[in-house]
Parts: C-alpha cells; structure tokens; sequence
C-alpha cells in the first residue's frame, strides 16, 4: 500500500545534511531554552490553580508528577531517536520512517495543531497579563476585546524574530527564560514564608459527585465509557487533573525539531530533553505546593491564581513580579512555538506532502521564510478574533498523540533497523515505551468527550488533504511513479 510506505533513514539523514537546508547553530544551553522556554508557561500561571480548585485540591502537586513521568517516557523515546536521527519534524519524520507516510501526514498535522493552537491562546493571556501589569485598555487587550490587538501584535513581533535567524530566537529566548526562572524560583523562596499548614489538609480530598446537569460532552470519555458518576478530587481527580496540567509539560518535543540546528545533536539532544523536563517538573511541583499552601484550595482565583495569591496574604509586591514573569513566559512560548511550526511545516514540505516552494529556506535568513510567515498570520487572526476557552484539553490531545506514535516508533525501529547507531538509547526498552504508550493512552481517556469529537474532526480534515493532495505530490510517490513507468 502506497500510503503505508516508509522513508529510509538514509535518505532522512542525507537530508538534513543537504545544502540549502537549516544552519546548525544551536548549544546545548540554547537547546535547554527553547524547551523550558516552552514549557514553562500557561500551565505554571494559571492551570496549576484552576484544577486544583476543579479537580485535585493540595493534591496538584501529584498531578504534576504523574503527567511529569508521562512525558519524561515519551523524553526518554524521543531522545533515542533524536539521537539517532537528529532532523527537523521530529516525531512526523520517526513516523515517517517507522511506520508509514500516511502516519506520517497525520502527526505532522497534529502537531501543527497543538503549536499552532497553543500559539494563539497563549497570545491572548499574553495580552491579558501586559495589560493587567500596565493598566492598559481593555477594549484592545482582554478577552472583552472584539478584536484583541496585544495578542496579533505579540505574535506580529515574535514572527519576525523567528523568520529573521534561530540564533536570534535563541538569544531572545535564553533571556527570557532566565528572567521567569529566576522570578518563579524567587515567587517559591518567598511564598514559602507564607505556608499555611492547614491549607494543605486533607492533601487529597475526598471524592464529591459532580453538579448535576453538566454536559455529558464535558465528562472524560472514560467515564462515559465505563459509565461511572462524574466526580471531582480524590483518586480520579488526580487524575483528571494529570491529564489537563499535561499540557504544562506540551511542546518539549520543540527541542527534537531542532535536531537539524543543534551543532553536537548526538550529545545534545538528550541532554536537553530529560534536563528540560525534570527541571519543570521540580519547578511545577514546588509552585504547586506554594500556591495550595498559601491559600486554601476552595479560594483560588482561576483568573490569576498566583497573583492573587500574594493579595491574600498581603504581599501584592510579589504579585506584580509573577505578572512580569509571566509575561516573559509567555513571550518565549509564543516564540518557540512559531520556530517549532516552521520546522514541522519544513520537514513536510520537504517531502512534498505540502507545497515545496513554501518551505523553502531563505538564503539570507536560513529559515523557512515563506512558511512563517504564513503561520504568523494564521496564528495572529485566531489570536485576535477567536476568544478561545478551555482548549487546553485540544493541545494536551494533540501532544499525547504525538507522544503515543513516538513511543511506538521505538521498538519498531529497534526491530526494523538493529544495526542504527544510537548514541542514547531509552533504559528496559520495549518495557518503558510501551508503558509510554498505555499512560499516553489512558491520560487521552480522561479528557473530555467534547475534545475527543474536535480531535476527530480535525484529524478527518487532515486525512483528507493527504488523499487530495500530499498522496500525489509526495516525494517518495513521484519516484515510485517514474520507476514504475520507466519498469
């Protein structure tokens, strides 16, 4: 079948090796930045505080954890192929070459989906935390605004940067991430102080029935699957609560579609992919425990629940450093964001599943020029327009799918080609991808139902441009052609 067929590492590599094609530029200090630069964001500002108010209680810190182990599986599963094939597109290329073009297709458009879509929420918190910081109107920066000017100005901004030179975007990013790591580790130092033991009991609290009359498309598909009562804390909210915080954790997979950039990839790769998230986690877990510390689960504001945390117990002060921390964060998400989309929509279309002469690298600028710019300009109308709610289930799916296909292309690989040289390898394979996959799987399971059709929809969308289009255009299927026809 045509559509199953695979690319051969040799050509993938070969690839990336081409002139013409991205600079390697990147250290492993710049590879740390993009990731922490991504990772650390909307989950450490606002959704720490919102599911342990919904779902978790005190007991967030162990959602971070349990989705904190997740991805360091799938860290573990995207370093050994990072290593060992350090190219642009990461998991669309290992799909590629494990277990078909068609798989290939489908990850590559889900993940323009979970870095696009995130680019375009994350701009509007942007707006929304500049404008609290600075008093600015709302008719132009929050989500009262018809037409949210801050957030297609940040990504107008950002796109130019990352269209302009990845050392560049590495530059602006390592000095943000420095700035909102230093001001979260402080916000921690100090938040400390303000502990209230209490607050912290029960750690776990007992599970309650959800409020009747809810949306059944809201419930977590298990459930309705199982067809168990929906509740909230406890075990099961821990869990829920795993599953949505995971996308805190989305986009460290933004370091292995540098692969192509990074002057040591071998060594490299690996490092800044388990340094990143273990760096996360700690720092996630340790907000965590601050935040439900200071004040009591039941009371956290959803809207701004770290600042607002500081006005509770009288240090507003610090609040306003989380705002400056935040709109650093977020500033570097956005950035990473768009670098990652233009990698992913590079290595595509140097397949030709998409339109060859819009990835193509600029010569002055060693980016993909034309591409970003249309992702920027995608990316800053939904920003602008769209007032987007609770979508940060939509980015967690798309993550965990992508996370699954990687976690499987490992041991097909290790079987398919014994003989690969892998500078790291992921420790009791296959047991730690397959118990990568199954916990990707059941995180899926816990999002809601609503998520799941939305998912769906854009993944028929998605198949669909690959029969209509990329089946045809491909590279390795014009080949097969013209070996057919000259056979």
């Amino acid at each position: 079948m045509d559509i199953l067929r695979t690319k051969p590492l040799a050509r993938i590599k070969a690839d990336g090796a081409a002139e013409g094609g991205l600079r390697r530029d990147l250290r492993l200090f710049d590879l740390v930045g993009f990731g922490v630069g991504i990772v650390i964001g909307t989950g450490i500002f606002t959704l720490t505080g919102v599911q342990a108010k919904v779902n978790a209680g005190p007991g967030i810190a162990i959602s971070f954890i349990v989705a904190g182990v997740v991805s360091l599986f799938a860290a573990l599963c995207y370093a050994e192929l990072a290593s060992a094939v350090p190219t642009a597109g990461s998991a669309y290329t290992y799909a590629y070459a494990t277990i078909g073009e068609v798989f290939a297709w489908i990850i590559g458009w889900d993940l323009l989906l979970e870095f696009g879509l995130g680019a375009a929420v994350v701009s509007r918190s942007w707006s929304g935390y500049l404008a609290d910081l600075f008093g600015l109107p709302p008719q132009w920066f929050t989500e009262e605004a018809p037409v949210n000017v801050g957030a297609i100005l940040v990504i107008v901004v950002l796109g130019v940067i990352a269209t302009v030179g990845i050392r560049e975007s590495a530059r602006v990013t390592n000095l943000l991430v420095l700035v909102k790591v230093a001001i979260s580790v402080f916000v921690v130092i100090v938040g400390a102080f303000f502990i209230t033991r209490s607050n912290l009991v029960p750690f776990i609290p007992e599970s309650v029935p959800a409020e009747s009359g809810g949306d059944a498309l809201d419930r977590p598909l298990i459930e309705t699957i199982l067809g168990g009562a929906p509740s909230h804390f406890g075990v099961a909210g821990i869990l829920t609560a795993a599953a949505v915080v995971f996308f805190a954790y989305t986009g460290f997979e933004a370091v292995a579609n540098l692969g192509e950039e990074a002057r040591r990839p071998e060594r490299d790769m690996p490092r800044a992919l388990i340094g990143t998230l273990l760096a996360c986690t700690l720092l996630y877990v340790l907000v965590s425990v601050v935040l439900t510390g200071m004040v009591k689960y039941t009371d956290i504001d959803s809207s701004a629940p770290l600042s607002k945390a500081f006005d509770v117990v009288g240090a507003s002060w610090a609040g306003d450093l989380v705002a400056i921390a935040a709109v650093a964060g977020l500033t570097s998400v956005i950035l990473v964001e768009l670098v990652t989309m233009g990698r992913i929509g590079y290595a595509m279309g140097r397949d030709g599943l998409i339109p060859p002469a819009v990835a193509k690298v600029s010569p002055r600028f060693g980016t993909p020029t034309r591409l970003t710019v249309i992702i920027v300009i995608v990316c800053a109308l939904m920003g602008g327009f769209i007032p987007i709610e609770a979508l940060s289930e939509m980015v967690s799916i798309g993550a965990l799918f992508a996370f699954l296909l990687v976690s499987l292309a490992v041991p097909i690989l290790r079987r398919t080609k014994p003989d690969l040289k892998r500078p790291f390898k992921v420790p009791f394979s296959p047991v730690i991808p397959v118990l990568s996959g199954l916990a990707c799987v059941y995180l899926m399971l816990n999002l809601a139902v609503a998520t799941w059709l939305r998912f769906l929809v854009w993944f028929a969308l998605g198949v669909a441009i690959y029969l209509l289009y990329g089946r045809r255009h491909s590279v390795l299927g014009r080949e097969a052609a013209v070996a057919d026809s000259d056979g």
